[in-house]
């Protein structure tokens, strides 16, 4: 879903061990609607509906609204080296809620910021009430971070808590780890102008509950978020989000971990600070 966040325990967006990656440099590269997994049970099913209704609602309010006009832009400074190449021009050097600012003002920073906006919204800290209104007000433009604050309030309800696995207050049943990350896998400027830029990110991620009696196990999704940016007090914000199942690749023959393996997977692995 686009939009994912942990309770303390979990591990969500900026765990420990943070490190800055670069994302390759590829033009062919998609990310918008609602993740989809290999769900075998009914449980599961119902988990899905859940992140669906959550999203639909999330996108249904950005898409009111707020459209900038953008231009599509012929210039491409987007890297020419091969795709596993490392590029970028400057690390990004300040947080805000703990989440990267500080883009660059250019494609490069545009697509960096998309990628870990990402991150921050589909991480287990969106089912904290206080942390979700804090990665609002750090990601999303001003004039609108109200209006996300009060929507996302009515998704996050005690029964899609219960959904996904957690307690009606959001928080993560003992015994067990809430997992939801999302990892982006590339980005792509699709129209931009000095001060606009829409983004897609093509992600994969992870959602469940991680322990041993668990009916919501890990499963993880291919799902493409789109979002239009603007440039706002001298940084990227976040006008509109969607998001769209896929690109999916065929799921591999590998064998499931355990559950005591993904959960200390999540509490040991931090996540990244994504950037061109």
């Amino acid at each position: 879903m686009s939009l994912g966040d942990e309770h303390e325990t979990s591990g969500g967006y900026g765990g420990t061990g943070q490190t800055r990656t670069r994302l390759p440099g590829r033009d062919d590269d998609l990310h918008g609607g609602t993740r989809r997994g290999g769900r075998s049970s009914s449980r599961s099913l119902v988990t899905v509906v859940g992140v669906v209704v959550l999203l639909i609602a999330a996108i249904a309010f950005a898409n009111r609204g707020g459209g900038g006009s953008s231009s599509t832009d012929d210039s491409d400074d987007s890297p020419k080296a091969a795709a596993t190449a490392p590029s970028g021009e400057k690390p990004v050097g300040a947080k805000a809620a703990g989440i990267p600012s500080g883009f660059a003002h250019d494609r490069q920073g545009a697509e960096s910021a998309a990628a870990n906006y990402a991150v921050a919204l589909g991480s287990a800290e969106m089912f904290n009430k206080t942390r979700r209104d804090a990665i609002l007000r750090a990601i999303i433009v001003p004039a609108r971070a109200a209006d996300f604050e009060a929507t996302l309030d009515k998704a996050y309800t005690p029964e899609f808590n219960k959904n996904v696995g957690l307690n009606e207050d959001g928080t993560t049943p003992k015994g067990f780890t809430f997992v939801s990350r999302t990892s982006p896998i590339g980005t792509k400027v699709t129209e931009s102008s000095a001060d606009t830029a829409t983004v897609e990110v093509w992600c994969s991620g992870l959602l469940g509950l991680a322990g041993e009696s668990s009916t919501n196990p890990v499963t993880n999704s291919w799902f493409t978020i789109t979002m239009q940016l603007e440039w706002t007090d001298d940084d990227w914000k976040i006008v509109t989000h969607s998001q769209k199942d896929g690109p999916t690749p065929v799921p591999g023959d590998k064998r499931a971990s355990s559950a005591d393996e993904m959960a200390k997977a999540v509490e040991e692995y931090g996540g990244f600070t994504y950037a061109r």
